[in-house]
């Protein structure tokens, strides 16, 4: 039996929200300030669990980097791990991967914010799978559209299936992080489940 240690990634490895703190490093806090105050009724509604939570997010999304070059997206994603990953990382998060690995366990990152910028993360952690939202691209510049759906709740027991039937996985033993709503479906599929587990 395969054990697989599944982590999600915002405010589980993280201390804050990624999609925020990202939008921050690139458009800086006037321009992130601007763009939720122009967000505003869609974020109370889905605050209120009256509009879709990916819906809502795509649109922001959308705002801030629709035509944005598919390489200077990724490229920003590579600066904001450089400039934030000491400052954005539970250092015992960190450790507990690091456990996996040398366990022998295989690591997934499962996140709803955009893979691009956690690759980098992801990648120094040695994780063995990334499964978050994918940005659609178009000729090569972001849509501002999702190419799959929001990787949230129900979604991220739905892709963690199947990366396991994608790597040959038929027999395994999960171990789930989770710190939120988001991460409830995850962790009742889960065989081994840790909750807000990371203080520091």
């Amino acid at each position: 039996m395969k054990r697989i240690a599944v982590f999600d990634f915002d405010g589980t490895i993280t201390r804050k929200d990624t999609l925020i703190a990202f939008i921050r490093f690139v458009k800086g806090s006037l321009g992130l300030y601007w763009g939720m105050f122009a967000h505003l009724p869609w974020l109370l509604l889905m605050k209120l669990r009256l509009c879709d939570n990916g819906k809502t997010k795509e649109r922001v999304f959308g705002w801030f980097f629709r035509g944005m070059s598919i390489e200077q997206f990724n490229k920003l994603g590579q600066q904001f791990y450089e400039a934030q990953a000491d400052n954005l990382l539970y250092a015992d998060a960190v450790q507990a991967i690091k456990e996996h690995n040398q366990k022998g366990d295989k690591v997934v990152v499962v996140s709803a914010s955009i893979e691009n910028w956690i690759l980098p993360f992801a990648s120094a952690l040695q994780a063995d799978g990334l499964l978050g939202t994918q940005a659609e691209v178009k000729n090569g510049r972001l849509t501002g559209k999702f190419s799959t759906k929001n990787c949230y709740g129900r979604e991220k027991v739905e892709r963690l299936k199947q990366w396991l039937q994608e790597n040959g996985i038929k027999d395994s033993y999960v171990i789930a992080y989770g710190d939120s709503r988001g991460d409830k479906e995850l962790l009742d599929f889960a065989n081994e489940k840790h909750y807000k587990s990371f203080k520091q």
